[in-house]
């Protein structure tokens, strides 16, 4: 780590240290003597800069620790010691925090088939921790998005590398520590000695041994660089992953939940969604979005808040304007909390607090969804009080020149504020006396910070200068004098101005203390206002965009009539989106086919039924005429050609890996996009993997998920006359005169050409390879259809068999081998011969 000590008032650093520093800050790099004959590099930053160049040096991937001066400078060596060690995933500073985001550091380990985890926020004390599968476990690193992450140092040489591939692209700082430090009887201690033995029973019955092995290593690590931060965690929450709806990093990215491709919130879906007035109300959207919820009943009594502000629109508008007043309350109490708070924060505080009644009276006739939202919004009349009697309402932002403590709240400090009111009087009254007494009429009383408190006289009238007059200061044109009447005046005011400044920072101290005491009910307030935030929003947001309340039951279908993509009906000019209808069931229609060429709105389709599956998951109403949405548990979105040549895995391997972990993982109540499979290799061995992937997803009795398949393999629509639970739709698709007219509306039936040739020359293709393709095109399309011809078939598909329908049942009747048949390949042959015999009747 990088040590700054305070040297008075600046932070220095020696050596290497001051090495990096120079480079990485661009600051002068000169030296200190250190003993006879010895200088070492030396650069520093004034502490008045100190957060800006920190972020500078965290966002680089530094960890700083910071050595303060403990006493102020006098006599002998000055007692200093490293009160805080800034990493990624502790950040306090609210210049180096995103306001309206969470900033997590995250703990994790792996065993051979289990996993345990723990996330904490330090400026808000959110700490939770969990156990799972190490592929939940991965994944949940991408639902967090830690700017930090502990490992083991075992685990770090062996999975580290995995890390960046599931915090989608973001730069999280992999801090390896001993794996002594995630030892069981160590965290054991650990949360024991923090939370108590009782609370360490409570969490052993809740969460596994894995989960309370992360959560120790976590406070371990606070122990050694934001120790002051503990007093802040006050409880440890247990999860489980089972409870939410999954989306892995894949998926997340492909869907534009967070951020669009361009990295940004707008042109994502939380960028249509975050209309919140709040930072604490953002950053709740945003966990919701990430934890979207399975449990029907919290969902409903979220669904019966937000129709209840729908209703209550004047309500609604009050309600923002009053929660848009709020300061950031989860922060500032932990700031309180900590000791690090600014008198500013605190006035801030106050005034969120006032606020609150008036919250409470609007919400007087509030449903039983809000109102048990409501209990947890605890008045805080006393400690607003407090607030305003103690501090004056615009506070300077250091206690350096006074001003902070409100007259009247502490007669010592009133009483040493009068005394320098009339010490300004008296130098006054000095200043006339000593002219009258000298007779010099140019005569004035002055003061600098580096002087004190002086008498100029001008040269012509040094003459004229008493003997108790004692020279000071000599400059161009005048002498500077004090007497000893002026050093005891100064004495005294010295004394009153550094009284002032302790006695200001002590009250301050002193109030802080007593804030805290209520600062479980503070944050408390805080989440709930979050979460009263998150739902008018998404109450604002259902009247500003037409959105309606969808019917989540526990049944496996999606039913969605008018559906509309969220985020590209807001880009469209209005009126011009074309909605569109969807009916997934298990029963009758598990897989829909959906064929069309590029740029007729094949992966819109899929994206707006994930993304209204994922709304209605949270409790937000939907874009759409009406919905009806199954519980589920996984969303997958297998797109588009990735690879990672650095690992040696091209673009087709990872879209198999993919796929693979897809069929492994997905149940009945998952839904799977999958947007072209199979068009990283050759067209039939792509053709054949497309096929086999459709027959296992119908056929396997685990599996048997919910599925829109969107492909340019047209051979692969034959399978809705075998597979029964397989449908077709296509976008249609107007061309006229060689020009394609796209009409968005899917309909059932499929496309009878990709329009490949089209595609590219509305995408600027040079004119004469789009008319050499149109050749080239229309040959093999002749060439086909003379096989075709010559076999006596008449077929579209070139992965048909040429055999007469009898025939071609025989054959692979002979050579089969019933005791090498898995149930779901006999089930899918079964499918198979009966539609052969079918085709030849």
């Amino acid at each position: 780590m990088l040590v700054l000590f305070q040297v008075g008032d600046f932070f220095e650093a020696f050596d290497d240290d001051a090495l990096i520093l120079s480079r990485e800050l661009g600051l002068v790099l000169t030296t200190k003597y250190m003993g006879k004959n010895v200088r070492v590099p030396l650069a520093g930053i004034p502490i008045v800069s100190l957060t800006h160049h920190l972020g500078k040096l965290i966002e680089r991937g530094y960890k700083v620790a910071i050595c303060e001066q403990l006493a102020p400078p006098g006599r002998g060596l000055i007692p200093r010691d490293v009160t805080r060690v800034v990493t990624p995933g502790t950040l306090t500073e609210p210049a180096l925090l995103e306001e309206r985001a969470n900033h997590y550091l995250a703990s994790f380990l792996l065993e051979e088939t289990r996993a345990g985890f723990a996330f904490v926020e330090v400026t808000t004390g959110e700490f939770a921790a969990t156990e799972a599968s190490r592929q939940q476990v991965w994944e949940e690193l991408t639902r967090v998005g830690p700017a930090e992450v502990l490992i083991p140092e075992s685990v770090a040489q062996t999975e580290g590398a995995k890390i960046p591939a599931f915090t989608l692209g973001r730069v999280a700082t992999l801090t390896p520590l001993a794996d002594e430090v995630f030892a069981a009887d160590t965290s054991r201690r650990l949360l024991s000695e923090h939370f108590g033995a009782v609370a360490l029973e409570a969490y052993e019955s809740t969460m596994g041994t894995l989960a309370i092995r992360a959560a120790g290593a976590i406070l371990s690590y606070l122990r050694r660089t934001q120790p002051r931060v503990l007093e802040y965690l006050d409880r440890l929450s247990a999860y489980t992953l089972d409870a939410f709806l999954t989306l892995d990093p894949q998926t997340i990215a492909h869907l534009e939940i967070f951020q669009s491709r361009a990295g940004t919130s707008e042109g994502s879906l939380l960028g249509v969604l975050d209309r919140t007035v709040t930072p604490m109300g953002s950053r709740r959207l945003k966990q919701w979005l990430k934890y979207p919820l399975m449990d029907l009943s919290a969902l409903r009594d979220r669904q019966e808040a937000v129709q209840w502000f729908l209703e209550q629109e004047t309500i609604r508008r009050d309600l923002r304007v009053q929660l848009g007043q709020l300061a950031d309350l989860e922060r500032v109490i932990g700031r309180v909390k900590s000791g690090s708070a600014t008198p500013r924060e605190v006035v801030a505080l106050g005034r969120s607090l006032r606020v609150i009644p008036t919250l409470l009276e609007l919400l007087a006739e509030a449903p039983p969804p809000l109102r048990s939202r409501l209990a947890d919004v605890i008045p805080q009349e006393e400690t607003a009080q407090l607030i305003a009697d103690a501090l004056v309402e615009d506070p300077p932002s250091s206690f350096e020149n006074g001003g902070v403590i409100k007259a009247g709240f502490s007669k010592e400090l009133d009483d040493l504020r009068a005394l320098l009111k009339n010490g300004r009087a008296y130098l006054a009254d000095l200043e006339a006396r000593e002219r009258a007494r000298t007779g010099i009429r140019s005569l004035k009383v002055g003061y600098n910070k580096v002087f004190g408190y002086y008498i100029e006289v001008t040269k012509p009238n040094v003459h004229l200068v008493p003997p108790d007059y004692v020279r000071k200061q000599t400059l161009v044109g005048a002498e500077r004098f004090f007497t000893l009447e002026l050093k005891e005046h100064e004495s005294v005011v010295a004394h009153a101005e550094e009284r002032i400044r302790e006695l200001e920072a002590s009250l301050f101290r002193q109030l802080c203390g007593r804030i805290a005491e209520r600062h479980a009910e503070i944050l408390r307030t805080a989440r709930a206002l979050g979460e009263l935030d998150v739902v008018a929003t998404l109450a604002d947001v259902a009247a500003a965009y037409g959105y309606v309340r969808p019917q989540v039951v526990s049944e496996s279908r999606i039913v969605i009539r008018g559906g509309r993509h969220p985020v590209v009906e807001r880009t469209t000019p209005t009126g011009r989106f074309v909605p569109n209808d969807t009916h997934l069931s298990t029963e009758d229609a598990q897989i829909l086919i959906l064929t069309g060429p590029n740029l007729s709105g094949k992966s819109t389709y899929l994206r707006q039924v994930a993304l209204i599956t994922l709304l209605a998951h949270i409790g937000s109403f939907v874009p759409a005429e009406e919905a009806l949405i199954g519980v589920t548990d996984r969303i997958f979105y297998r797109f588009g050609a990735e690879d990672y040549i650095s690992q040696g895995r091209s673009s087709f391997f990872v879209e198999m890996a993919e796929t693979a972990t897809i069929l492994n993982t997905a149940t009945s109540r998952s839904l799977i996009l999958f947007d072209e499979i199979g068009r990283g290799t050759s067209t039939y061995d792509g053709l054949a993997l497309a096929r086999a992937v459709i027959e296992y997803l119908h056929n396997h009795p685990r599996v048997r998920a919910r599925v829109l398949f969107a492909t340019h393999f047209h051979e692969l629509t034959e399978l809705e006359q075998c597979l029964p639970r397989v449908k077709n739709f296509h976008i249609l698709v107007a061309e006229e005169e060689g020009t394609l007219r796209f009409q968005y509306r899917v309909v059932p039936g499929r496309a009878m050409r990709s329009y490949g040739v089209q595609v590219a020359r509305l995408a600027g293709l040079p004119r004469p390879i789009v008319h050499r393709a149109e050749e080239l095109l229309a040959e093999y399309e002749a060439r086909a259809g003379r096989v075709l011809q010559a076999t006596g078939r008449v077929a579209e598909s070139p992965g048909e068999y040429a055999a007469s329908p009898l025939r071609e049942i025989a054959h692979r009747l002979t050579h089969l081998d019933p005791d090498s048949l898995t149930p779901i390949e006999a089930l899918t042959l079964l499918y198979e011969l009966k539609r052969v015999l079918s085709s030849s009747t």
